[in-house]
């Protein structure tokens, strides 16, 4: 990565950070651009060469390109499942104080903000194709193979189950949620070879 893309990356980092900021402080929907922009000290016309709208910044996703490296790195002949756990939590823990609280920030306003989640369903096709872009080359597996797709798909019902139970005031944190149900599927994937049952009749 070149000197100009990394400083672009960084001034779109900071540029998120008060923007999340602000949304925690003051509401999503009470912060305007011009808020964001002054709390960075940057024009108008700045925001928008890095961001096109505001809620691009809740979309730009600052965690991923560190839990893909990560992922790259793990020891060889380290079981997919337990990879996934260790990626997802040492990315999380690799963030500061503030990093993290404002990464959870911004996970339950994209689950919130109705313009947000909207988006977040139309790319669902496409976050499989970046999950088997992953684990494809993790196993030694093309993308398209049956099984990396499967697994992938998994991966992205663990997500969205993680996400109801929030919406269900079942859990506080979206990461440890994930990592709760993650580890449920060290055993085998749940219920799949549970009996069917009739409901008592009354």
């Amino acid at each position: 990565m070149s000197l100009r893309e990394r400083k672009k990356q960084r001034t779109r980092a900071e540029l998120q950070r008060h923007a999340l900021r602000l949304f925690r402080d003051q509401g999503y929907a009470e912060t305007t651009v011009e808020d964001i922009a002054a709390a960075a000290e940057v024009s108008r016309s700045t925001f928008f060469r890095y961001f096109g709208t505001k809620e691009d910044v809740l979309l730009f996703d600052n965690v991923d390109p560190v839990m893909y490296r990560m992922m790259a790195a793990v020891p060889e002949g380290t079981p997919l499942l337990e990879a996934v756990r260790r990626v997802l939590r040492d990315s999380f823990a690799s963030l500061g104080e503030e990093a993290r609280e404002l990464e959870e920030v911004r996970m339950e306003l994209a689950r919130t903000v109705p313009a947000i989640a909207a988006i977040l369903r139309e790319r669902n096709a496409f976050g499989l194709e970046e999950i088997a872009g992953i684990v494809g080359p993790a196993t030694g597996r093309t993308p398209d193979d049956s099984d990396v797709l499967l697994f992938s798909g998994i991966l992205m019902g663990v997500r969205l189950a993680a996400r109801a139970r929030m919406d269900a005031g079942r859990g506080e944190r979206i990461v440890e949620e994930l990592d709760d149900l993650l580890g449920r599927l060290a055993s085998g994937v749940p219920l799949a070879g549970e009996p069917v049952r009739r409901p008592a009749e009354a």
